[in-house]
């Protein structure tokens, strides 16, 4: 059963929208949208996101890593709190690759999840 458009968004071959059909697969891109959105970037919801690429700019320090992991906790126990329970967010900076980790279960169903970025 379709619930939504796919993310990336994305045009079938017969030129449909494609519709999102994997609850898990759309949850994911939802975290993924609320990590990678800068407060401020949406005009109609101006406080939505955590601007994950911008704190990757500051100093490559514990400080940095407690900063990131309390933010995207609390941005996605904000955005998506009625669909997932955050169990945990883990940070790894090496050099210049941020790797970030989300532990989290689904409400519907308390299945445990995982979702891994790395970026640099």
């Amino acid at each position: 059963m379709a619930t939504g458009t796919a993310f990336p968004f994305d045009v079938t071959a017969d030129g449909t929208i494609d519709l999102e059909r994997d609850d898990t697969t759309g949850l994911r891109g939802r975290i993924i949208q609320v990590l990678f959105t800068a407060p401020g970037e949406r005009v109609n919801q101006p406080e939505f996101g955590c601007g994950l690429f911008n704190l990757v700019f500051d100093p490559n320090n514990e400080i940095m890593v407690a900063a990131i992991e309390f933010t995207i906790g609390q941005a996605l126990n904000g955005w998506l709190g009625d669909e997932i329970v955050v169990g945990g967010v883990d940070v790894r900076s090496f050099d210049e690759t941020v790797t970030v980790e989300v532990a989290y279960l689904r409400r519907r169903d308390l299945s445990p999840q995982r979702v891994r970025l790395r970026f640099g």
